[in-house]
């Protein structure tokens, strides 16, 4: 695909949005809406070793807006200019649960919505963890709950669990990391 041309039709604190010009692979020229986004981490943050038969691990449960009620997630947030992601990994635990961390492992990267944002979101598993204080932002609205890996499991089988980067990380966790896959 090629970019023929840009067109800024709002900025906003989180995000912008363009109207972008482009040619196709098969050479048809189309417009579309692109919400640009700068970013983000998430944590699977577990207290005890990942191998152990049903290690601890910390979600949130936070308000959004968007859904009109509280969400099982982990830890996550926007990156900030010019900032690593796993920079952001480690500030996000430390600002949402208080935690800090001796090891943090890449595990994979998800694209949000590529149909209309260029979102993506970095997904790690944090371990060694040390408890301190959290530091949220006027704007968060959350609870820290330490569940067993078998409830959080539970959890996603029975449907309580809908957010999608936390799916991912519990999932690719419980797949290729916890079985040795």
């Amino acid at each position: 695909m090629t970019l023929l041309a840009t067109e800024r039709v709002y900025t906003g604190r989180i995000i912008s949005l363009d109207l972008d010009t482009v040619r196709y692979p098969n050479g048809v020229t189309g417009t579309l809406e692109m919400f640009r986004h700068p970013g983000a981490a998430a944590i699977l943050p577990m207290l005890d070793a990942v191998d152990a038969p049903d290690p601890r691990v910390i979600l949130i449960r936070q308000f959004r807006h968007a859904t009109g009620d509280y969400c099982w997630e982990i830890p996550a947030g926007r990156r900030d200019r010019g900032e690593a992601p796993d920079a952001t990994a480690h500030r996000e635990l430390r600002e949402e649960t208080g935690y800090t961390c001796d090891d943090l492992r890449p595990l994979t990267l998800i694209w949000t919505t590529p149909g209309f944002t260029d979102e993506v979101i970095h997904l790690y598993l944090a371990t060694g963890l040390t408890p301190g204080p959290a530091a949220l932002e006027a704007d968060e609205v959350l609870e820290t709950h330490l569940l067993h890996w078998s409830e959080v499991l539970r959890m996603v089988a029975s449907g309580a669990i809908t957010d999608a980067k936390t799916l991912t990380a519990i999932l690719y966790t419980s797949a290729l990391i916890r079985h040795g896959n």
